[in-house]
Parts: C-alpha cells; sequence; structure tokens
C-alpha cells in the first residue's frame, strides 16, 4: 500500500499521514511533486489518493497528473480522501470517475473538512477554538474511516450519482472556469514584497521567479495558497485584496 497527495497549505498531508498510521503504519507517503512518485506507484496495487477540493473541483495541478500518468492506474485499487473548506458535493467521485475511465478499481471515498486555506477573503473564517475542534472532529473521522477500510467496510462520500449532482449544484457549475486552466491572477505587492526568495522555492508549478531583484509570478498558478500563507510580509494575493490571516494546520494542533 502506497499514499499519495498533493497539498498546499498542509491540511492534506495531514490527513493522509493519519489515515495511513492507523490503516497501514510504516507505508510510504508521497508527495506527488516528488520525482519517484511514478517508481513508487508502480511497486503497489492499492494506492490511499488525498487531494484538497477548489471550488467543488480538482485542482488543476492533480488533474493534470492523473490525466498525464493515465497508464499507471490501470488495476490498482484505489480510496480517495479529499479535503475541503466547507463542502464539495462530489469530492472524492471527482478523481474517481476518472480513474475508473483509466481502468482503476474504486474503493470508496472520504470527506474531510479541514480549516479553510484561503486567507485573502473573510469567507469561512473560523475563530482558532473552533478550528482546534474541527482538526480534532477531522481526525477522529479519519481515525474510524481507516479501521473501517480495514475490516473491509470502506466509506463511498463522493461516490454515487446523489454526491455527483450536489457537488455540480453545489458550486462547480458556478465556478467552472476557476480550475478549468491554472491563472494568472496571482498578484505580488512589489512595496511589501522584500524578495526572500521564499515563495519561488514553495510553487509546486515553478510560477513564481526572481528576475533583476524582483518578485514575479506567471500563468501557472494552480491556486493553492502555499506561498500566499506562508509569505513572511503578507504580500502576495490571489481572490481578495489583503491578507485577513495566514496559518497552517500545526497552528491548530
Amino acid at each position: 500500500m502506497i499514499g499519495i497527495y498533493f497539498s498546499g497549505t498542509g491540511n492534506t498531508e495531514y490527513c493522509i499521514k493519519k489515515f495511513v498510521a492507523v490503516y497501514a503504519p510504516g507505508s510510504p507517503i508521497i508527495s506527488i511533486e516528488d520525482n519517484s512518485i511514478l517508481a513508487a506507484i508502480n511497486q503497489h496495487q492499492e494506492i490511499i489518493f488525498a487531494y484538497p477540493i477548489y471550488y467543488s473541483n480538482l485542482p488543476k495541478i492533480v488533474r493534470d497528473f492523473i490525466v498525464k500518468n493515465h497508464t499507471v492506474w490501470y488495476g490498482k485499487r484505489i480510496f480517495f480522501i479529499a479535503t475541503m473548506g466547507l463542502f464539495s458535493g462530489d469530492g472524492a467521485g471527482l478523481a474517481s470517475r476518472l480513474m475508473k475511465k483509466y481502468g482503476a478499481n474504486i474503493i470508496g471515498g472520504l470527506h474531510i473538512k479541514m480549516p479553510d486555506c484561503i486567507c485573502d477573503v473573510k469567507t469561512l473564517k473560523r475563530s482558532i477554538p473552533q478550528n482546534r475542534k474541527l482538526i480534532k472532529d477531522s481526525t477522529n473521522k479519519l481515525i474510524k474511516a481507516a479501521h473501517q477500510l480495514k475490516e473491509n467496510r470502506p466509506q463511498q462520500e463522493g461516490i454515487n450519482v446523489f454526491y455527483h449532482i450536489a457537488g455540480l449544484l453545489g458550486q462547480r457549475l458556478w465556478f467552472y472556469n476557476k480550475t478549468r486552466s491554472y491563472t494568472d491572477q496571482l498578484h505580488i505587492d512589489p512595496n511589501a514584497c522584500i524578495c526572500c526568495g521564499k515563495c519561488a522555492g514553495l510553487c509546486p508549478m515553478k510560477n513564481i521567479s526572481i528576475i533583476d531583484n524582483s518578485v514575479q509570478a506567471h500563468d501557472q498558478c494552480t491556486m493553492c495558497y502555499r506561498c500566499i500563507n506562508q509569505c513572511p510580509k503578507r504580500a502576495i494575493t490571489l481572490i481578495g485584496k489583503e491578507i485577513i490571516e495566514q496559518h497552517r494546520v500545526e497552528d491548530f494542533l
């Protein structure tokens, strides 16, 4: 068994590690950004695949990874973990339907609500105690679901047609274009930026460059909020105009 994941601000990484620690202790857990990911997948028949949901859809980087490497999914047994700030409808079903086309055997799916990672708008913001309770509840749900999978009673969240309809009507029909392609809307405030280069090093798309002592964003942002959440000068925004808060899951443990 292998765990694979994509995580922007750390929520999804936390979830898959908690799940695998119960389901198959000691099993490898590898990010899709790791250069050894395909070789690792080829060595295992069973996969736990975790990813966040944006606008009730897959992040572009996750969809591209699945499609580009479509041949590796054939015959694999896959369980999906979808993390979200509020609601996705069919979060786990998004990847499961895609991988089923490529011959994967879908085991089941799990939806986990985590602290919202969008830090430049006030939407969905919770207090620290509320986020701590959210992490506690999510951890308990992960542990329970891992035990159920061990007992061959996997959760089926996000998999059936009713979840699919909920995902479509919830957000995806209205915001489909938000995740259809990479975005060029990442903004770096030159007056606040100190050109430390942290954002360029963190970006999974290599979308940020330092050119002539200036940090510049290009047109391949996958909206993961990793750079925004960790900028020491709060100089980066994407949807909103200013940073309301920055956090990582460790802040609430």
